[in-house]
């Protein structure tokens, strides 16, 4: 458990590094998104690792009803993460689509893995994404939405989400967890 709360950590830290501790991130320039990005690589090998690793108490499992709901919301949180909320008609005034998207991402997650290291793992990030989006709301208050795009690029969005989903399953059963039931 302790490698995937170190995961949970490290990612939180990279992301939040450059927020919370401008006068060490700055004079790092460009050199500092190499040392972000090798603790982003570290944590989610960490993550991995751990969360294969780790054990807890079991409070509920997947059941076919929450394995459909689980995969409407990855559509949804597969859309929000594209380039479809700020390029298409729809979500082009909301502020965070790729954070909302991680949020949706993690609380499908949590709707189909009810132990322990899942509350560590989608718990902690999910947590991290609203936070994520409270300090961005405070460090730039001054935000202004992209201009409105066509409807037609939200479906296409949406159609690529689809396929993605499938395509994310497939990679999920053949790792040995069953996506579609």
């Amino acid at each position: 458990m302790l490698l995937l709360i170190l995961g949970v950590a490290l990612w939180w830290a990279a992301h939040l590094f450059k927020r919370v501790a401008p006068g060490l991130r700055q004079p790092m320039g460009d050199k500092g998104k190499g040392v972000v990005a090798l603790a982003l690589v570290a944590s989610v090998l960490l993550m991995i690792f751990g969360y294969r690793m780790a054990d807890g108490a079991f409070f509920w499992g997947r059941h076919p009803a929450t394995v459909g709901i689980n995969n409407l919301m990855m559509i949804a949180a597969l859309y929000f993460t594209s380039p479809g909320p700020k390029k298409g008609a729809l979500f082009y005034r909301m502020r965070h689509p790729m954070l909302t998207g991680f949020l949706i991402w993690t609380l499908a997650h949590l709707l189909v893995n009810g132990d322990v290291p899942s509350f560590v793992l989608f718990g902690g990030l999910g947590i991290w994404a609203v936070v994520e989006m409270a300090v961005i709301n405070r460090a730039e208050p001054g935000w202004v939405p992209p201009a409105k795009g066509a409807i037609k690029k939200d479906v296409i969005f949406l159609a690529a989400s689809v396929v993605l989903l499938f395509v994310i399953g497939m990679i999920h059963t053949w790792l040995g967890y069953p996506t579609f039931g």
